[in-house]
């Protein structure tokens, strides 16, 4: 059995008796300063533990061209019609997405960017429209030319009133005139105005009336508006402008024939001077835009190729006054990356400032031509997107996407348009957060008191030493 004397003899810290010991003032006042340098090291290396570092480092992006990513934007047109208002992308590997609905919605604004709250239905149809195959040169004039002067007094006195909204140069206004004048004449026949009057079949010709055609937000050619007595109620927000609706349909004489006289056939005579009539949607009979601006928001998925993300008036039916179009606009938001989980919410708001601001380069700019150099501009965004991922202590990790955008603006002869190019950086950037071991903690605590320990001994030392051979000489001078 081993023996207390034999295991005290392991002992690294060997007391030495306190009578043997003496207290000095300048031991006491290094021990003072001593702790007060222990209590401020330890203060300091505890702020040290709880303050978590990273780091940053430029690699290369390792994602596959397939990979897509989410973009987000909400931008106002103040000047383009949601009727014709297309969202479109393309990239270089062959992708061409047209006239994007799915995840896009539209909603209706005034050239002050005020809504009134309803989105917009989706647009015209993309099937080839049909017209006649032959035309008759000898059709004749049939529908009534309409003009600032007499459009309000009609669509009054009239419980429907068909109006072709055209341009002479238009080639699908051309096609449309011989079905539309000869459409005319039988609508003529069958409800004389004399005697029956339930239906008016109106052309405008918007080079001779372009104040009335812009004051029904005409911005393609040819636009086939429907007027109905009753729903002609004028608000602020569409500046007294009749509530209408837009024919999508063929332009061929026969359906525009059965198509109209459909909706005469539930209109009695007698209805026509005592009662409105009642709103009815038919087939690619839809709402008009009751105010000249769009606001587009929602988001589309792209590959991290080199692409395009282009707004557009587009039309497969329709003709467009290049110098007329004006694609000024605002951009609310635009990023890039999916949305923000509530999990990864909370490490944002600590890893806020490594992230910076470049996801959102575009917000709240406005970017409006003036009126003299408007016609015939295109607005084009060149972004350079590079990837950021933060992987956090709880090992969630954070996808952002930064950019830089430069913009200019240029003139051609071509249809207007808002063009986001978008170029996709090889490398990322990836920032690591790093929280330090409790371990080295402890050894940098030990470290600390253990140092500070020693140092202060080895003054205290030094200066009762000092001071014990300072009495000795002092001693001997006086013998």
């Amino acid at each position: 059995m081993v023996s207390a004397a034999k295991i005290k003899s392991i002992d690294f810290f060997r007391k030495t008796p306190r009578d043997l010991t003496e207290a000095s003032l300048s031991g006491a006042g290094i021990s003072v300063v001593a702790a007060i340098i222990m209590i401020f090291l330890f203060g300091m290396e505890l702020h040290s533990y709880l303050t978590i570092s990273t780091s940053t480092a430029i690699i290369v992006d390792k994602s596959s061209i397939e990979d897509t990513v989410r973009v987000d934007f909400n931008m106002s047109f103040p000047f383009l019609s949601c009727e014709f208002a297309s969202v479109d992308v393309s990239d270089v590997l062959g992708t061409n997405r047209l006239n994007i609905t799915k995840t896009v919605r539209k909603y209706s604004i005034n050239r002050h960017f005020h809504s009134n709250g309803h989105e917009y239905e989706t647009g015209p149809v993309t099937y080839a429209i049909k017209h006649d195959e032959i035309v008759d040169e000898t059709y004749g004039e049939g529908s009534v030319a309409l003009n600032s002067h007499n459009f309000d007094r009609i669509t009054h006195d009239h419980p429907i009133v068909i109006v072709n909204f055209f341009a002479p140069w238009c080639h699908w206004s051309t096609l449309l005139k011989p079905s539309w004048e000869k459409m005319a004449k039988v609508m003529r026949q069958r409800y004389n105005p004399e005697h029956d009057g339930r239906i008016i079949v109106g052309s405008v010709d918007c080079t001779q009336e372009a104040d009335l055609c812009k004051n029904h937000h005409i911005q393609g050619y040819p636009s086939i508006r429907i007027y109905r007595k009753g729903t002609d109620v004028r608000d602020d927000l569409s500046r007294g402008i009749h509530i209408h609706e837009t024919y999508y349909g063929d332009r061929d004489t026969d359906t525009l024939v059965s198509k109209f006289d459909n909706m005469v056939s539930s209109i009695g005579v007698d209805f026509v001077k005592h009662s409105p009539v009642r709103t009815e949607y038919y087939t690619r009979v839809k709402p008009a835009p009751p105010q000249e601006g769009c606001r587009i928001e929602g988001f589309v998925w792209v590959k991290k190729v080199p692409g395009n993300l282009i707004v557009s008036a587009t039309s497969a039916s329709h003709s467009f006054d290049a110098s007329l179009m004006n694609m000024s606009h605002v951009v609310s938001t635009f990023s890039f990356g999916s949305t923000i989980t509530p999990l990864m919410m909370n490490d944002m708001k600590r890893l806020g400032p490594y992230l910076g601001e470049g996801h959102n380069r575009l917000n709240g700019r406005a970017y409006i031509t003036s009126p003299e150099d408007r016609a015939n501009v295109t607005i084009e965004h060149y972004l350079q997107v590079v990837k950021t991922e933060v992987l956090g202590l709880s090992h969630q990790l954070i996808e952002n996407y930064e950019y830089t955008a430069h913009t200019s603006m240029i003139h051609a002869n071509t249809i207007p348009a808002a063009k986001f190019h978008l170029q996709f950086s090889p490398m990322q950037v990836l920032i690591t957060e790093n929280a330090k071991p409790f371990s080295h903690f402890i050894t940098n605590l030990c470290a600390i008191i253990g140092g500070v320990f020693t140092v202060a001994g080895i003054l205290d030392s030094i200066l009762y030493n000092t001071c014990k051979l300072a009495k000795k000489v002092e001693l001997g001078k006086n013998y």
